[in-house]
């Protein structure tokens, strides 16, 4: 059974997944249900304060938390997979149908209601919508009954790996300087990014998928760990080209499988060699064999781990084959204890004690999984400049050589192969 938490904990980090500084996180903006029960006077504090105490079973609950709300406050467009995932509603994906495939399924009643070709890895993704009266988990069933050979699955959504806290002031600076890396490119699948925060106004950023870009905290803070800089604060590659996939768009089905796989495509179609990927959600058909597709290309895609505490299933894409898995550890070097843990663990990178650059032209604290996996990423983007399969191995060698061993020797299911990144840590006051 998940642990408990005081009631009105659990209320204030709900509200926490709707209050403004973190409504364009990857979810949709809802209102605040009306409760029969006092909720805490500054549900800030109370977050901020659970964020500064690192209480593990509250920072674990909370990302099933913001999965319950988001389910309660969408139930026309998003409901569950019979292992709780969130879905959307009614859709199956599938991956490269083939037409005779595709006319067995509009014949027995589906639609096919988007179409992406992948021109980066030469594969098709398509939505289809269920009939009418038809459960989204027998149209699954019904499709891999008629296409057995076929890559199906439901749209799962996808979910962003870490909190932001308190604004402060402003970011403390890393224990080093680095030079700009003007002739390095990333790529971050997230939510959107505010280009004319401080930390990263003079970066150069291209932003993919919306109409209109719509800024988030949590892609904010990531990018600005990967590429920001800013007086005294840097991430692990300041200067470096960031390309930004918004794969939330405001949405109430923001972060789902086929967003994910376009923005995939579209960072091979511009042959960007290192990939930051910090959501977490389950396994998915159509999304491993993008993710295999992508990596065989000689791309890195880092992963953070998710944050679902040491006994939790593993999370992905970070426990697929291949995938640079991340976890986080604190000032003292020991694990995020709401870290997920696993043979798949690559590496560890400071992931607590941290401050970035947020919403508003403010920084913030924060914790979780999602800010380890961006220092990573632009580690590894500083040796690899293009995709190629042999020199992506050897990057990632590189980069284990210089690991700082931690719990077991060698490498194990808490810390992989090491703490990388510790020079990024902000200096003590």
């Amino acid at each position: 059974m998940p642990p408990k938490i005081p009631f009105t904990v659990a209320i204030g980090l709900t509200v926490l997944c709707l209050r403004p500084a973190l409504a364009q996180v990857g979810l949709p903006q809802v209102q605040l249900p009306q409760l029969p029960v006092q909720v805490p006077v500054d549900v800030n504090q109370t977050l901020d304060r659970t964020l500064d105490a690192a209480n593990p079973q509250q920072l674990r609950e909370l990302r099933r938390l913001k999965v319950r709300e988001l389910l309660r406050t969408n139930r026309t467009v998003l409901e569950a997979d019979p292992r709780g995932a969130p879905v959307v509603r009614s859709e199956i994906v599938a991956l490269s149908p083939s037409a005779e495939a595709l006319q067995k399924a509009e014949a027995a009643g589906f639609a096919v209601i988007r179409r992406r070709e992948l021109e980066g890895l030469n594969v098709t993704t398509v939505v289809l919508r269920a009939p009418a009266g038809m459960s989204t988990r027998r149209a699954l069933r019904e499709l891999q009954r008629n296409d057995p050979q076929g890559t199906y699955d439901f749209n799962h959504l996808y979910i962003e790996s870490g909190e932001t806290g308190a604004p402060v002031a402003g970011a403390n600076a890393a224990l080093t300087t680095l030079p700009q890396f003007t002739d390095v490119r990333i790529g971050l699948i997230d939510g959107g990014v505010d280009a004319s925060h401080p930390a990263l106004s003079g970066a150069r950023l291209q932003q993919h998928g919306c109409e209109t870009p719509v800024p988030g905290a949590h892609g904010t803070a990531v990018a600005s760990l990967l590429v920001g800089s800013a007086g005294d604060f840097h991430g692990a590659a300041p200067g470096a080209q960031l390309y930004g996939a918004d794969v939330y768009c405001g949405q109430a089905t923001g972060g789902s499988v086929d967003a994910v796989a376009e923005a995939f495509g579209w960072l091979v179609h511009e042959r960007i060699p290192v990939i930051n990927v910090s959501l977490v959600g389950p396994a998915n058909r159509m999304l491993e064999q993008v993710v295999r597709l992508v990596i065989a290309r000689g791309h890195i895609i880092v992963a953070a781990v998710g944050n679902d505490g040491p006994a939790a299933p593993p999370l992905y894409p970070a426990a697929y084959p291949g995938v640079v898995a991340v976890t986080g550890v604190d000032a003292r070097n020991r694990v995020l204890l709401e870290a997920c843990r696993g043979s798949h663990v690559a590496f560890a990178a400071p992931g607590a004690d941290l401050s970035a650059a947020t919403l508003l032209q403010t920084y913030a604290t924060v914790r979780g999984t999602s800010f380890s996996a961006p220092i990573v990423a632009g580690l590894l983007a500083r040796q690899l400049l293009n995709p190629d399969t042999t020199q992506a191995r050897q990057a990632i060698s590189l980069l284990a050589s210089h690991a700082q061993d931690l719990g077991s020797k060698g490498s194990d299911r808490i810390y992989g192969k090491g703490l990388v990144g510790a020079e990024l840590r902000p200096q003590k006051n």
